[in-house]
C-alpha cells in the first residue's frame, strides 16, 4: 500500500506539470486560410520561353473565425483575433516518383490580416530561391546535362510547391495555413502556361 501511495505522489504532480505546457493550450479561435490562384501549371526552363514572364500565381490569405461572433447580447471585440504574419516557408514534394527537390527556405514577412476583413494578397511571396533552376533536379533537364531526370528517366519534373504561412493572433495564439501549387517543369516544351 505504501508503494502505491509513493507512486501516486510522484505521478500526479508529474502529470499536472506536463499538462501545463504551451502545447496543451487550446487552439486559436481563428483559422488562417491560405489559398492560391495559379497562373502557371507548366514552367519551361528554356531562356526566353513563351509565357514565362508571368508570376506563378497569387496567394490570398484570410482569417476565419471558428466561433459565431454575431451574438448582439454579448458583443465581442475581434481585434485580438487579427493575425500578424511573421514568416512563410516554401517546401517541395515530388509527385513524379523522384526524390530530389530544391532546398526548403523560410522568408520573413510583416502583414496584419483582420479577422473580419476581406482576403489579402501575400505580396512578397517567392516560390524559388535565386539560382534554383541551375541546381538539381532542374539542371538535369538541360540539354547539356542529358535532358532527363536521372531518378525517373522523364524529360520533366512534377512537384507540388507547398507554401506554409505562420503568424499569431494579436492575443498571442500561433496560427498557420498552407496551400499547394502543382507544377510541371521541362526544357523546350512549348513555353509556360
Amino acid at each position: 500500500m505504501n508503494h502505491i501511495a509513493m507512486i501516486a505522489a510522484i505521478a500526479l504532480p508529474s502529470v499536472a506539470i506536463l499538462s501545463c505546457n504551451s502545447i496543451a493550450r487550446e487552439s486559436a479561435p481563428v483559422a488562417l486560410v491560405v489559398s492560391g490562384t495559379q497562373n502557371l501549371n507548366q514552367v519551361d526552363l528554356q531562356a526566353g520561353a513563351a509565357g514565362c514572364a508571368t508570376s506563378l500565381g497569387t496567394v490570398l490569405i484570410s482569417v476565419r473565425l471558428l466561433q459565431n461572433q454575431n451574438d448582439p447580447t454579448h458583443p465581442v471585440n475581434n481585434n485580438f483575433n487579427d493575425v500578424k504574419l511573421d514568416r512563410y516557408q516554401v517546401t517541395y514534394l515530388r509527385t513524379d516518383g523522384g526524390k530530389l527537390v530544391p532546398p526548403t527556405f523560410v522568408r520573413s514577412t510583416a502583414q496584419v490580416i483582420g479577422a473580419t476583413s476581406a482576403p489579402q494578397s501575400l505580396s512578397d511571396f517567392l516560390a524559388f530561391e535565386t539560382n534554383a533552376f541551375n541546381l538539381a533536379p532542374f539542371a538535369a533537364l538541360l540539354p547539356q546535362n542529358g535532358g532527363r531526370d536521372p531518378e525517373t528517366g522523364l524529360s520533366f519534373v512534377k512537384m507540388d510547391i507547398i507554401l506554409t504561412v505562420f503568424g499569431e493572433t494579436l492575443a498571442g495564439e500561433r496560427v498557420q495555413g498552407s496551400a499547394r501549387f502543382p507544377v510541371n517543369f521541362c526544357f523546350n516544351c512549348g513555353g509556360c502556361f
